[in-house]
Parts: structure tokens; sequence; C-alpha cells
């Protein structure tokens, strides 16, 4: 069945970016958010219907990964806790600057993958100088920000974000300079989807635990932040205009080195961090078994983490890449973590929670809309630099966010691991 609503698409998008970022909760930091984010980009190829895209999915897999993921180095935790607040002032400075990393985390990981895309043979993009150049305006900004000026966010945690925002704004002026719209249009979209999707996901933490639903409420948080930071980079892309890179398939070498960072290295990592024998133990806490339990678990991942790797690399061994291809990365990819997220919180010793079985439902829907619906998208995007109409948006989220905060501060009092950045009266 064909549809014309790129709607669905879009939708596809940011619920396999939701749901991977929700699954990203039980692992965290960057590398974390970087399996979260190669998953994203995994789904956005798989709704283009470009085959040269599908060509070079492992290249825009890892550019979403180090993009999405190099976030996963800013702190939050206290940023949170002053959405928590009861007062107006620390309410919505908790929200916006929540925005703010939220955007962050969309503008590095849509940037990437829109330059991904738009790299063709013609038309390279000079890599060295690109990342020389986000390694000078992080190291600059954090600089002058942090240590001259004495900005910070999250007092006494890390203030790595002005790392990000200062690479961030290096690589736009390199799209700028190179008039590379397109890409341009991608990580400004994706970081006003995610900024807002991380504002708006804390304010529905805040009022579902007010309301005492009987759910993990901080997993809703996370899921926020992946649907519309989803949602944003799959508009970017797909009412953007891109060239058709005439040499379709990208060297061997190029393509089986990305995949060995997806397969290997970052599932390396976050095995590592999260899923040994260790840390089982003290994960687990007090149940029968325990070292049993902790010893099957840390096997089982290990040994199915192997097999996935074993498996995608053999049935791509031939750097043939077809739209089953990326369905078949796609689905093991985003199933394995979340197998491993079932497994880390417990699996074996017979915990499971709902929100579990909500990632399963979930991605058991992405896989009926995306084998029974074929989405067209338009011929033709535009590569426009909208800049007052982005201005419009920023404003209006803004606005949006004074709302919420002025709601939530009007249905709770202190709240429990509430902050208050400012001090009132």
């Amino acid at each position: 069945m064909k549809i014309k609503k790129h709607g669905v698409g879009l939708l596809i998008v940011g619920m396999s970016l939701a749901t991977a970022w929700a699954i990203r909760g039980q692992f965290g930091h960057e590398q974390g958010a970087a399996w979260a984010g190669a998953i994203g980009a995994l789904a956005l190829v798989l709704v283009s219907n470009r085959k040269d895209w599908y060509a070079k999915m492992p290249i825009i897999a890892l550019a979403s990964a180090i993009g999405w993921g190099a976030g996963g180095m800013i702190s939050y935790g206290v940023v949170v806790g002053y959405g928590k607040a009861d007062n107006f002032i620390n309410a919505f400075y908790g929200l916006s600057m929540l925005f703010v990393i939220g955007a962050l985390f969309g503008l590095l990981g849509g940037g990437l993958v829109g330059l991904v895309l738009d790299s063709t043979k013609k038309n390279k993009v000079n890599w060295g100088g690109l990342i020389s150049e986000m390694v000078a305006g992080a190291l600059l900004t954090y600089f002058f920000l942090i240590e001259q000026i004495g900005f910070k966010m999250t007092p006494p945690r890390s203030e790595a974000w002005a790392l990000i925002l200062g690479a961030g704004l290096a690589m736009l002026l390199h799209m700028a300079r190179k008039k590379r719209n397109a890409a341009i249009r991608v990580a400004i979209f994706s970081a006003l989807g995610g900024g807002f999707g991380f504002g708006f996901g804390n304010f529905l933490q805040v009022a579902g635990n007010i309301i005492e639903i009987p759910f993990n409420m901080w997993n809703v948080m996370e899921y926020s932040i992946g649907l519309f930071g989803g949602l944003g980079m799959a508009y970017g892309v797909f009412s953007s205009s891109w060239p058709i890179d005439e040499e379709i398939k990208p060297k061997t070498w190029v393509n089986r080195l990305a995949l060995f960072v997806l397969l290997v290295f970052i599932p390396l990592i976050v095995y590592r961090e999260s899923l040994t024998y260790d840390h089982f133990l003290k994960r687990l806490g007090e149940i029968s078994n325990l070292e049993q339990i902790a010893l099957t678990s840390t096997t089982f991942i290990a040994v199915i983490l192997l097999l996935m790797a074993v498996l995608i690399f053999y049935k791509l061994k031939a750097n043939e890449y077809a739209k089953k291809n990326v369905a078949l990365f796609f689905f093991a990819y985003l199933g394995m973590y979340a197998l491993s997220s079932y497994i880390v919180t417990g699996l074996f010793a017979g915990k499971t929670g709902l929100n579990h079985h909500l990632y399963v439902l979930n991605i058991v829907l992405i896989f009926l809309i995306s084998r029974n619906i074929k989405v067209e998208w338009p011929e033709k995007g535009t590569n426009q630099i909208a800049s007052k109409k982005w201005f419009a948006y920023l404003l209006a989220i803004l606005i949006f966010i004074a709302f919420l905060s002025l709601i939530a501060i009007s249905i709770h009092g202190e709240l429990p691991g509430n902050h208050n950045r400012f001090e009132i009266g």
C-alpha cells in the first residue's frame, strides 16, 4: 500500500529514536546515546527510499551515533531538579535549560547526519577540517563561557554542555561557508525538536509524579526528547533537497569500519560500563541466587551481542545494501538494545517492568507500519535558510515552556529532588 502522507515516515523515525532513547535511560552517558542515535538514523534510511542512502547506511548511522552520543557527556540531573522548583524563575530556568541541552543533542546529531547525506563524490565534506574546527570551537567556547565569564548552568556538576555548544556553532559556521544549506536545515530542526522534547518531557515527568501515575516518568521524559528529536531530524531531511551521489557505493573498508564501530565498539563500551558481572551484582541488589543470576545475565548478553555482530557482518559482507539489509540491521540493532535493557534490569531474576513491554510494543508497531506502508516523499524539497521563521519557532517554544512552568508551579509545592538555581526572596 502506498501512502503520500509523509507524516507516517516522520512517525517511524520519531518512534524509533524515542524507543531507543527511553532504553538509553538504562545505560546513560555517551555510549548509550550513541546506540540510540544510530537507531534513529537507521530508521531514517529505512523510510527514505533512496538507494544511494542505503549504500552508505553504516556511515549515516555512525554520524548520528557520534552526534547524538557526544551530547551524552552533558550533565542534566540537577537541571531536572530545577524544573521541579515551586517558583517560576527556577522552574522556567530548569525547563528552558533542558530545552538548550536537548537542542544541543539534536544540533550535533542532525547536523552530522545532514553532512553525510550532503557529501557526494563531486562535493565531499572535508571531515578533517570540520573536526579541527569543531574541536577548536568547543575548547574556545568552554574557556570563554565557563572559565572567563563564569556562566555555569549546573554547578557544581560538569559544564560540558559548553563544549557541545562550541562544537555545534563551529559546525554551523562550516556548513554556512560551504553553502550546505540542507545540512543546516537538518541541524536546526533536530535542535528545535530535541529541545522542545526535553523541556516538555520534564513537565510531563513532574505532572505525572504529582498525580501519582504508576509508571517510570523519567522514562516518559526520555521518550519525549527522542520522539520530538527524531521528528525534527526526519522533517529536516525529508523537507530538504539532496544531491544524488553518482558514486552510489562507498568504499568497502569505509562501510566495514563504520560497521565495526556500530556493532563492536559501541556495544563493547555499553557492556563494559553496564553489563559485566560486577555491575549485575551491584544493580540486582538482594535477591536469591544473586551470583548465579549475575553470571547467567552477563554471559548471555555477551553471547547475544557477539551473535548479532557476526550475523550483520555476514549479511553485509558483500557490501551490498538493499532495503531488506537496512531493515535487518535496524530491527536487529533496536531489538538487541531492548533485550539488553530487559536483562540489565533483572530479566533472569524475574524482574520486568511495564516500560520494557512498551518498548516491545513500539518495535512491533514500527515493524508493522514500515512493512505495510510505502512512504512517498516529495521529489523536490527546499534548501532555503528561513532564519526569521526559525527564530519565531524558538520564541514560540520558549513562550510555551514559560506557560508550562506556570502550570507546574500551580499544581505542586515543594517536591523531592527539587533545586533552586536562584535564591528567591
